[in-house]
C-alpha cells in the first residue's frame, strides 16, 4: 500500500515523500487506517518495522484536522510514553520530520538533563509530548504538566517499561489522563504482563501483531558459536580483526558486562564504547553520535538501552549474551540488514544459555549454522586484565633507613552507593 492510499493529508504526505517513502510497511498500512478512525490499537511488530510512522501519521493527521489552539495555552493532545531518553529523542525527531509542514509543536522530556529547557517548551505550548515516565511525574507535580486535554495516549516499546519497572509510574500518569481517549499501545514482545496491561488500556482494540517470521531477516546471515562464557570476550576481538567488521553493535545482559567488554576490547586495541543506563546523558548521545557518524566501530549495549538506537548501516550484530526471551533476539538481529541491505548476525553461546538456543530457534523454525573457526585460547588471554595487587605483609619490604617505625597505612575510603535508580528515565 501507498503512502497515497492512506488519506492522509497534503502536508503529511509531502513531509514523507521528502524522506523518500513511497510504500507502507506492513504495520503501518494496517495500523494507519484504523487509528485515524480513532480506534485503540494493539500492535506488535519487530525493531525497523515503522512503528514510529504508524503511530505519528495518524495523530499529526488528526490533530492537524481539529485545528490549532492559539496563543501559548497550548497544552498536550497527544502523549507519547517511552522507557528510554535516546527512543524519546527519535520519537521526537520522527514527529518533527512528518509534521514539518504542519502548525503543530512537539516538546520531549525526559531524566538525566536539566529540565529548565523542557519547561520553556512546555511554556510556549505544545501539541505532542513525548516523555519518559519519571521526568514526565516530576513536572507534573511541579505543575509544568497538565494532561487534561489529551486526546490519544501511545506507548511504545511497552514491553520495556515493563521491565524496567515503570508500571507504577504509568499508573500513576494515567489517572490524570481524560477516560475517553484513543489509546495505542506497541511492542516488539507480547509477554503476559503487556496483554493484562493492554485489557486494562484499550477498549476493543484492532489487534495487529507482524509476525517475527515474516520480519525482514532473510538477508541476515546467522550464526552461532559454541564457545565457554570466560573465552566470549577473545572470540570477540578475533572476530572483528578478522572480518574487518565496521559498525557492529554487540549485546550483552547487564551493565556490568557491557562495561567490562568494552575494557577487553579497548586493551585488544578495538575502540568500543559501551551505552546503558547508568552512564550520563551527554555521555550515552556522545557515544551514539560517533557510532552513528563512522568514528566509532563497536556499540555495546544492553536490551533496555538500545531501544531508540536507529541507526542505518550497521554490518553486524552480536549477541555476545543470549536472550532468555526468543523473541528478543528476533529485535536484536532487524538492526541489521535494513532497508534491503545484507547484514551478519553473530551469536555466541555457552552451556548455560543452550535452553536459550533452543527457544529461539524454535521461534524461527530453522536451526542456526554452527561455526568452528575459533582461535586457541591461552590462559594468559582469558585472565582477568588487571590483577589487583595484594597488600604487603607486615613486616616485608625494605627497612626504613633511620630505623623509625613504619607508618600506619591509612585506611581507604569506601566509595559512595549511586544514588542514581539503575532505570533509565
Amino acid at each position: 500500500m501507498k503512502f497515497i492510499d492512506l488519506r492522509l493529508c497534503e502536508p503529511i504526505l509531502r513531509a514523507v515523500a521528502d524522506e523518500g517513502y513511497r510504500t507502507a510497511t506492513p504495520i503501518q498500512a494496517e495500523a494507519i487506517p484504523h487509528a485515524l478512525e480513532g480506534r485503540d490499537v494493539l500492535g506488535r511488530a519487530q525493531t525497523g518495522t515503522g512503528k514510529t510512522a504508524a503511530f505519528a501519521l495518524p495523530v499529526l493527521h488528526r490533530l492537524s484536522a481539529a485545528g490549532v489552539a492559539a496563543g501559548s495555552k497550548r497544552r498536550p493532545r497527544c502523549l507519547v510514553l517511552c522507557p528510554t531518553r535516546e527512543l524519546a529523542v527519535q520519537i521526537s525527531a520522527s514527529f518533527d520530520t512528518y509534521g514539518q509542514y504542519l502548525p503543530l509543536r512537539c516538546a520531549t522530556v525526559f531524566g538525566g538533563v536539566s529540565q529548565m529547557s523542557q519547561v520553556r517548551a512546555l511554556r510556549r505550548g505544545v501539541d505532542v509530548l513525548v516523555a519518559t515516565p519519571g521526568r514526565l511525574l516530576d513536572l507534573m507535580e511541579q505543575g509544568h504538566v497538565r494532561l487534561g486535554d489529551i486526546q490519544t495516549l501511545v506507548l511504545d516499546e511497552a514491553d520495556r517499561m515493563l521491565d524496567m519497572g515503570f508500571l507504577p509510574d504509568i499508573r500513576r500518569v494515567l489517572k490524570q489522563l481524560p477516560q475517553g481517549r484513543q489509546t495505542m499501545l506497541f511492542s516488539a514482545t507480547m509477554p503476559d504482563g503487556i496483554r493484562r496491561l493492554a485489557g486494562q488500556l484499550l477498549g476493543e482494540p484492532v489487534t495487529i501483531r507482524i509476525n517475527a517470521e515474516s520480519s525482514p531477516i532473510e538477508a541476515i546471515e546467522q550464526s552461532v558459536y559454541f564457545v565457554p562464557r570466560r573465552h566470549k570476550s577473545d572470540l570477540l576481538a578475533h572476530f572483528v580483526k578478522s572480518n574487518s567488521v565496521t559498525r557492529a553493535l554487540v549485546f550483552t545482559r547487564t551493565k556490568h558486562g557491557a562495561d567490562r567488554l568494552v575494557r577487553h576490547l579497548r586493551v585488544r586495541g578495538l575502540p568500543a564504547e559501551a551505552i546503558h543506563g547508568n552512564k550520563s546523558q551527554s555521555r550515552r548521545q556522545r557515544s551514539l553520535e560517533s557510532f552513528r557518524a563512522g568514528r566509532l566501530p563497536l556499540l555495546v549495549a544492553t536490551d533496555v538501552a538500545s531501544r531508540g538506537i536507529d541507526v542505518d548501516g550497521i554490518t553486524h550484530v552480536f549477541n555476545f549474551d543470549l536472550s532468555h526471551e526468543p523473541e528478543t533476539y528476533v529485535h536484536r538481529i532487524g538492526r541489521t540488514g535494513r532497508a534491503g541491505a545484507s547484514g551478519v548476525a553473530v551469536s555466541f553461546c555457552d552451556s548455560e544459555e543452550r535452553a536459550y538456543l533452543e527457544a529461539i530457534e524454535q521461534l524461527l523454525r530453522a536451526q542456526i549454522p554452527v561455526r568452528t573457526d575459533q582461535p586457541k585460547y591461552s590462559a594468559q588471554a582469558s585472565a582477568p586484565l588487571v590483577k589487583p595487587s595484594a597488600p604487603p605483609a607486615v613486616g616485608s619490604g625494605r627497612p626504613r633507613r633511620n630505623g623509625g617505625p613504619k607508618k600506619r597505612p591509612q585506611r581507604a575510603r569506601g566509595r559512595k552507593k549511586s544514588a542514581y535508580r539503575d532505570a533509565v528515565s
